[in-house]
């Protein structure tokens, strides 16, 4: 018996990995979290599988289904949204998990950074102005940050935000970058990305709160920083013509010219 952790995607119900959507079609209990994974994703489960909504239930009751699994030898599918290397609240399972002896994997998924990118149409790094990109969040109900761990220390990078479960606290995201990156920084707000409902708005720091003004709660990122808007950045260097590369070598004296055939 196995339980497999699965990242089910930011939203759009075929942004999930081949090996997702076979997992989730062998397992005969699947138990995902159901305020965020989409509906039609469990259209891949097998017919008379157990689905349960895990969005109610405590850490606790979310064991004794696994270990009721477990007594009958069924594999589970634990989906969660977006990909489970942040914010998922995994790690806790799986260590529960190494106390009982119980096996699992992990496949990941599409994370919301991402499908917000692809619904912006952008790259959130470029030449010359942002090589870096944070993941982070301000504090809430269900997580303080460490000390060190501030929108201001991130700011002082210069590099791409994307900043999660943070839209309630938005006047205070704006307030503490806008020291850093300007007042005309561009900012995008993307809610519900891939879903059928998504929304984008864009703005500057300085005018995102009026722009947003409690239009979107819960499931909205925010990616803020130079490169959202950028247009007079450099190529890279890898497509340029006189790049000396493995698979392009520009001379005999190259290093590489013997890499290829």
């Amino acid at each position: 018996m196995t339980v497999h952790f699965i990242g089910a995607g930011p939203g759009a119900a075929d942004l999930l990995t081949l090996r997702g959507r076979d997992l989730i079609a062998r397992c005969p209990i699947c138990l995902y979290a159901g305020s965020l994974v989409p509906a039609a994703v469990l259209e891949h489960c097998p017919q008379g599988a157990r689905i349960v909504n895990t969005a109610p239930l405590s850490l606790d009751q979310i064991m004794d289904e696994i270990t009721t699994a477990q007594a009958q030898g069924h594999d589970v599918a634990r989906l969660h949204s977006g990909d489970l290397s942040v914010w998922s609240a995994m790690a806790e399972q799986l260590r529960r998990l190494r106390a009982a002896n119980i096996a699992y994997t992990v496949t990941p998924g599409v994370p919301a950074f991402a499908a917000a990118a692809a619904a912006l149409q952008v790259e959130l790094t470029l030449p010359e102005v942002a090589q870096s990109l944070v993941l982070t969040r301000t504090p809430g109900r269900a997580s303080t940050m460490p000390p060190r761990e501030t929108l201001t220390n991130f700011a002082k990078t210069g590099a791409t935000l994307a900043i999660h479960l943070s839209i309630q606290n938005l006047a205070q995201v704006v307030a503490d970058l806008a020291p850093h990156y300007g007042q005309d920084c561009p900012v995008a707000v993307v809610w519900r990305a891939s879903w059928p409902d998504q929304r984008i708005i864009r703005a500057t720091l300085g005018g995102i709160v009026d722009a947003v003004a409690g239009s979107m709660e819960r499931t909205a990122l925010i990616l803020v920083g130079p490169a959202l808007a950028a247009e007079g950045f450099s190529e890279s260097a890898l497509y340029a013509p006189d790049y000396d590369r493995r698979f392009r070598p520009q001379s005999a004296d190259s290093v590489y010219k013997d890499s290829i055939e």
